[in-house]
C-alpha cells in the first residue's frame, strides 16, 4: 500500500514542479509564451487563472498524500 502512495507522491512532485515553472515571473510566463501580443478576449487571463487553480489543487493533493504516507511508514 505504501508503494502506491510513494509512487503517487513522485508523480505529484513532478507535476507540481512543471506547474510552478509554467507560472509567470514579473513580465513573462504562460501568457507571454502562448500569446506575446495583447489579447482582446482575455483568453490568457483565463489560462493563468486555471493554471493557478490547478497548481493549488496539485499542491493540496501533494500535501495530503505526504501526510498519509507519513502515517503509513
Amino acid at each position: 500500500m505504501a508503494f502506491v502512495f510513494s509512487f503517487t507522491q513522485m508523480l505529484l512532485a513532478g507535476l507540481l514542479i512543471v506547474l510552478v515553472l509554467m507560472h509567470s515571473g514579473k513580465d513573462a510566463g504562460l501568457s507571454g509564451m502562448f500569446n506575446p501580443g495583447q489579447s482582446s478576449f482575455g483568453g490568457t487571463a483565463v489560462m493563468e487563472r486555471n493554471l493557478n487553480r490547478l497548481t493549488v489543487l496539485v499542491a493540496i493533493l501533494f500535501a495530503a498524500n505526504g501526510i498519509v504516507l507519513g502515517f503509513l511508514l
